[in-house]
């Protein structure tokens, strides 16, 4: 083992390597190349995310304070409070970074025609189309709450927008409200067009347009309203009734996330101090909360659904998903399976063959048992009724659904409703470990014996998340591989028993160990005077564990190449410690989702590709899959658009220590790695 050298900052915080990479997303939206309504949307991801972050790391760390501990060992060198209040610093930094980015896009939206007004800008001809919106859309859906001493304050729903409101009344009395933004009704209402000119008001403008209508039992003198928004602890807690089954547990568990303790207040900052006072001792906000004072309107997360206007030169260029040389959406799937193993990668290819499969599993009568994980389901999912199209017609179906996959609970669990419902065997995943592993097999009987068919993926199964995410899939009839397949699901079924597996790397019991053997292969092969080199490519790095084992590599010598998405609590290019260590987040139309492991392995590489990233729950509280790719024509085609985007020097930045995000610049041809891809795969349709 080589002994590192550690330095004092060995470590990038996750949480602030995390608001890092959220930093990088708001670069796309700063960025003139990009088109302007995904500039928009890129804001509406930043704003998502951030709802994300507060209602699941912000709140881990604040409990962690409340629980009286440090948390210095866990948070890499930053005591707790502290890094509460690092992270309400650099947040309100990026709000206003934020707000500026958006104003700019608004003019620019302007000299395009296209025109967000507020409610002081509502011209003559337009009032009676708002109104006539507002008693037939708007009206209806409106929860309005009278706000006053002796009544308790309802608690408000997480992360959804209100107007609070201050009436002064004509006796000098005060009356304060608060109106909810609806959530079933589009954010932004397009006006008809004039002059060739686009108009759009947002709901929150057109109900301050439309107060005296609401408020006119009242006798007020003068009223206004301002935005806020509460953010709340995301974790589920579950009860210990054992009279109560698990999804009935877990859709309680989701209703009760809606009471959880807030950890965000934001505000519009122009707000009256009466009003902000008044509102944050009715809520019970404390000072350890994070207090954020924002612009005008809050829930951004909205401008991901921005109306294009019918403006399609303003949006990215759809590309058309590609097919596969040799695999045929008409013909039998099974059939080209039988002869070799096929690589999907999505995007770029079509989905359809995910689904194919499964439709032609649900269909042939050769076909006896189908064993899938699921653990994010599209909101109308093509691959749920494939399976209970199966179970319909006889199949033995078993589905692992992790009905813990954070936010998407109830999707999940309204599709394991339907799916109990029609026979299907349903296992809730592992006691104490999440099911990540992404992954299918099925059993057919030819020439009576049994044929295993399966395919493995680094993404879910998700008919919507495909369309952006990049994801590969590997379909085979491998019997060796699709061997250790059946295993996992065994150990789904007993998970007392640990298997062993030839082929496969698994979480929670042997990925460390597996991924430790494959670096200090990697070591000794430099110490011999060979060539040394680890390639990865995932969404996130924060396992000290697994970075130290990096910066050992890199101080043998072993060049290491890494292409992380978001956290990256790695330090690259340190001498003594990571000077063998490159690392570069590639942030662009489609979200980079998929996990790639490449060790050079003397020249003759060993390819995998995984479900899990190196975090500590990937690897230890997980069951996460990591596959080797055998067929060499596949493990080459993953390798060259690994190398694909490792040149990308438009749309990659350096990761370091720093909070510069800066981009890779050089003076080698320019590429674009999402476009390049996209190029490479029409070639080989061509060839």
């Amino acid at each position: 083992m080589v002994t590192v050298e550690k330095h004092d900052n060995s470590y990038i915080n996750r949480e602030v390597s995390w608001l890092q990479f959220n930093a990088r997303v708001l670069q796309e939206a700063e960025d003139e190349s990009v088109p302007l309504i995904e500039r928009l949307r890129f804001l509406g991801i930043f704003s998502n995310n951030l709802d994300e972050f507060f209602k699941v790391r912000y709140a881990t760390v604040k409990r962690i304070v409340e629980a009286g501990k440090a948390g210095k060992n866990e948070l890499g060198g930053i005591k707790a409070a502290e890094l509460l209040e690092i992270i309400t610093q650099i947040v309100i930094k990026q709000q206003s970074e934020s707000l500026k980015i958006l104003s700019t896009i608004e003019k620019c939206l302007e000299k395009e025609n296209i025109f967000i007004i507020d409610e002081t800008q509502i011209e003559d001809s337009q009032k009676s189309f708002l109104k006539k919106y507002y008693i037939k859309t708007v009206s209806p859906a409106l929860v309005t709450i009278i706000l006053n001493d002796q009544v308790k304050l309802p608690n408000l729903k997480d992360t959804a927008a209100y107007l609070a409101v201050r009436m002064v009344m004509k006796n000098n009395d005060r009356q304060f409200a608060l109106i909810e933004i609806p959530k079933n009704i589009n954010r932004f209402v397009e006006l008809p067009h004039k002059d060739n000119k686009s108009y759009i008001i947002m709901i929150d403008d057109l109900l301050r347009y439309c107060l005296d209508d609401i408020f006119n039992i009242f006798d007020y003198s003068s009223i206004s309203a301002h935005m806020i928004k509460i953010t709340r602890d995301g974790e589920l807690d579950f009860e210990s009734d054992l009279s109560k089954s698990f999804i009935d547990k877990i859709s309680d568990s989701v209703k009760h996330r809606e009471l959880g303790d807030p950890v965000r207040f934001v505000y519009d900052k122009t707000i009256h101090n009466e009003t902000l006072e008044y509102l944050m001792s009715k809520m019970g906000i404390e000072p350890t909360d994070s207090i954020i004072p924002g612009g005008r309107y809050h829930n951004r997360r909205d401008y991901m659904n921005f109306p294009s206007s019918g403006r399609n030169d303003l949006l990215y260029k759809k590309i058309e998903p590609l097919t596969v040389n040799g695999l045929s959406l008409e013909g039998s799937i099974f059939s080209a399976i039988a002869e070799k193993d096929y690589l999907i990668y999505t995007p770029y290819h079509t989905f359809s063959y995910i689904v194919k499969f499964l439709r032609e599993a649900a269909l042939d009568p050769k076909v006896t048992t189908i064993n899938i994980t699921i653990y994010r389901l599209a909101e109308i999912s093509d691959i749920a009724s494939s399976l209970i199209n199966a179970a319909i017609n006889g199949k033995s179906v078993t589905v692992s659904i992790e009905l813990r996959a954070r936010f998407d609970e109830q999707a999940n669990i309204n599709y394991a409703q339907q799916m109990e419902e029609e026979g299907i065997n349903l296992i809730f995943g592992v006691q104490g470990l999440k099911v990540h592993s992404k992954m299918c097999v099925i059993e057919r009987e030819e020439n009576k014996k049994i044929k295993r068919y399966g395919f493995v993926s680094t993404g879910n199964f998700n008919e919507s998340t495909a369309k952006i995410y990049t994801d590969y899939t590997l379909l085979t009839s491998n019997q060796s591989l699709l061997k250790d397949f059946i295993k996992v699901f065994a150990f789904f079924e007993t998970n007392y028993r640990i298997y062993k597996y030839k082929h496969l790397i698994t979480s929670p019991h042997y990925t460390k160990k597996a991924i430790f053997k494959l670096i200090d292969n990697e070591i000794a092969n430099v110490k011999n005077g060979k060539p040394g080199y680890i390639r990865l490519k995932m969404n996130s790095i924060s396992s000290y564990v697994m970075v130290d084992k990096l910066y050992e590599a890199s101080k043998a010598g072993v060049k290491i190449q890494m292409i992380v998405r978001g956290i990256c609590c790695l330090i690259p290019g340190v001498k003594g410690m990571s000077e063998n260590i490159e690392v570069i987040s590639v942030i662009d139309k489609f979200l980079e989702h998929s996990r790639v492991y490449i060790f050079g392995n003397n020249n003759n590489p060993k390819v995998y590709i995984s479900s899990a990233d190196w975090m500590t729950r990937n690897i230890d509280n997980r069951v996460e899959v990591s596959c080797p790719i055998y067929d060499e024509s596949i493990k080459k085609e993953i390798i060259e658009t690994f190398n694909i985007c490792w040149r990308d020097n438009v749309k990659a930045r350096l990761i370091d220590d720093s909070t510069l995000n800066k981009y890779r610049v050089n003076d080698n041809q320019k590429v674009r790695s999402q476009v390049e891809t996209y190029n490479y795969y029409i070639k080989k349709l061509e060839e």
